[in-house]
């Protein structure tokens, strides 16, 4: 065919009375040699990316269609119910399954490695048989834990630990600590383990029949469900497939496998397909935790009341180590994204104390942001004010040479009212971050009032790059300001004797619709590479709120997370 004569158009390449999908042409254009050149459409020519559309999935959401995990049904499926170790990682001893096995409509009680399941033909039998369970565990070296001594164990570390070096140092900030005249600022801040609470719980289905494996679910991590799988089963990853369906919430936690590991087990175990469901207090007491962090941060102010020495310190547990292996004496760069501020000063050290606490832990939305954004932007806070600056002015002053961010704080700034009075009752704070190559800056205007704070209203503004359809940039920005939010103003994950506390949303709450702050957001129009926003957003609004309430009235300046009465009242 004459490549003048074709035209490739929503998926199609078409021409001379001949059509071919790009599926059916990818295997052939796979071993065409790659052109020297390649001809990118201009921007002015674009008629989906950079406009907003609509979302292919909205009517299926509404109407109820759309197939999520907890909707499969499989020919002859059953349901079944895991009663697992109270303590996470315990063992079953023993155990008597004889009751839950007399319960209507139960088909068989297996153990399994996480615990012992009841399978019937309905969850609520399955999970109603479940009570009837007698279980001896043996609950391991997790039975020890308590939020205490777990929080001692991280802060003594930072001290005492292993330092890897962070990027890359600058000048010497041993000696410029020390500058004749120079005043010092220290702070200490702390971020707490967090549930990821989707709010579809956990749930998979398994087909395992003839040695072939059909998973049928919500997850994050098609390969690993097809690796650890194959593995725990015996097949070969050729003989597993994954059908994916939506997902009511991931944030992280279905990159895990737990849930899928034992719906395979249990199918193989009754030779039917079986479908696990868990319950919420199931989900919130056996999750893989966000880390809690410690970070040290300490500066030397010098005559113009900017930094000339910076100290930035955290110590935290590694994810990738528990998730994927990374050894133990390497670091890992998932602790510490964008751990060095943007701001220009002679003089940083960036370091990072790896320290085990004994809690399984797992990526949470935004990752190692929420440590690194909340200790710089509130230390930069906290420094403006032993200058005698304000905050803007103060991060306008270290950016000479960074026009995106420059960009972003002054338009943040202008459109949140930055240096006019705020409302009464009200202070506002100001926080920047880049994340996934995006570059974001926020106002909140907080109020504090009986030792609690309230969010009024928050001011976004995002630089990320080309954007394919703004609507979906805009609806992240809003889900992430909730998202970090609730994490910042309600919740934590404690424990005692190796066992979580929370339990449901009575006490792990979730922001609801009246507690919402009115969200300003403004996108900046570009041509830069896109840039991530599904998450970064998660971890600004927790520094800007930290930052709002103290220059509120009546404010404090609170450095420990959740913002709830009692730690405000520590502050």
């Amino acid at each position: 065919a004459n490549p003048a004569a074709l035209k490739a158009e929503n998926g199609v390449v078409s021409g001379e009375g001949k059509r071919a999908t790009y599926g059916q042409l990818a295997a052939l254009a796979a071993q065409q040699p790659v052109p020297p050149k390649v001809a990118i459409k201009d921007p002015k020519d674009f008629r989906l990316v950079g406009k907003p559309v609509k979302r292919l999935d909205t009517p299926a959401k509404v109407n109820g269609s759309a197939e999520f995990g907890i909707d499969v049904k499989l020919p002859g499926m059953v349901y079944a119910s895991v009663e697992q170790c109270p303590v996470i990682g315990g063992k079953v001893k023993s155990f008597d399954g004889a009751a839950a096995k007399k319960m209507p409509g139960v088909i068989d009680v297996v153990q399994i490695n996480d615990g012992v399941a009841v399978v019937a033909n309905s969850y609520w039998r399955a999970k109603k048989a479940r009570e009837q369970l007698k279980i001896e565990w043996d609950e391991g070296a997790g039975a020890s834990l308590n939020s205490k001594a777990i929080f001692d164990g991280i802060k003594a570390a930072a001290g005492t630990g292993k330092k890897f070096v962070v990027g890359k140092p600058v000048g010497d900030v041993a000696a410029a600590m020390k500058t004749e005249g120079a005043k010092s600022v220290k702070a200490e801040y702390w971020s707490q383990y967090l549930a990821h609470a989707p709010l579809e719980p956990q749930n998979f289905t398994a087909s395992v029949k003839g040695g072939k494996v059909l998973l049928y679910g919500p997850t994050q991590f098609q390969t690993g469900a097809v690796g650890a799988v194959a593995q725990v089963l015996g097949v070969k990853a050729e003989d597993v497939t994954v059908k994916t369906t939506f997902l009511g919430g991931g944030f992280g936690r279905r990159i895990e496998l737990d849930c899928i590991i034992q719906a395979a087990q249990l199918s193989k175990a009754v030779g039917r397909p079986v479908k696990v469901i868990w319950s919420r207090e199931d989900d919130m007491t056996h999750d893989f935790y966000r880390p809690a962090s410690f970070n040290s941060v300490q500066a030397a102010l010098g005559a113009d009341g900017k930094p000339i020495a910076y100290d930035w310190l955290e110590s935290s547990q590694s994810v990738t180590q528990r998730a994927f292996g990374l050894p133990k004496d390497t670091l890992d760069p998932f602790m510490v994204e964008e751990a060095v501020a943007p701001y220009t000063m002679p003089n940083t050290a960036h370091n990072l104390v790896i320290h085990d606490s004994g809690v399984r832990v797992g990526y949470w939305r935004s990752v190692s942001h929420p440590f690194t954004i909340f200790s710089n932007e509130c230390f930069i806070d906290e420094c403006a004010k032993a200058a005698g600056k304000d905050p803007l002015e103060y991060r306008l002053s270290m950016l000479d040479g960074k026009p995106r961010f420059v960009n972003v704080l002054k338009e943040a700034a202008a459109r949140a009212g930055w240096g006019s009075p705020a409302p009464a009752g009200r202070g506002r704070g100001i926080a920047l971050m880049t994340g996934y190559d995006s570059y974001i800056a926020m106002v909140v205007e907080a109020s504090m009032v009986g030792g609690e704070v309230k969010v009024h209203k928050t001011t976004t503004v995002a630089d990320v790059g080309l954007m394919v359809n703004p609507d979906t940039v805009r609806a992240q920005i809003q889900s992430s300001i909730v998202f970090g939010l609730t994490a910042a103003l309600y919740d934590e994950i404690t424990f005692d004797k190796g066992r979580v506390q929370q339990t449901n949303f009575n006490n792990y709450p979730m922001m609801r619709m009246n507690e919402s702050p009115e969200m300003a957001i403004h996108l900046i129009k570009s041509s830069e590479k896109p840039g991530g926003i599904g998450e970064p957003v998660t971890a600004l609004v927790m520094a800007a709120t930290a930052n709002a309430m103290a220059a509120a009235p009546n404010g404090k300046r609170v450095r420990t997370m959740p913002f709830t009465k009692e730690n405000i009242a520590k502050a």
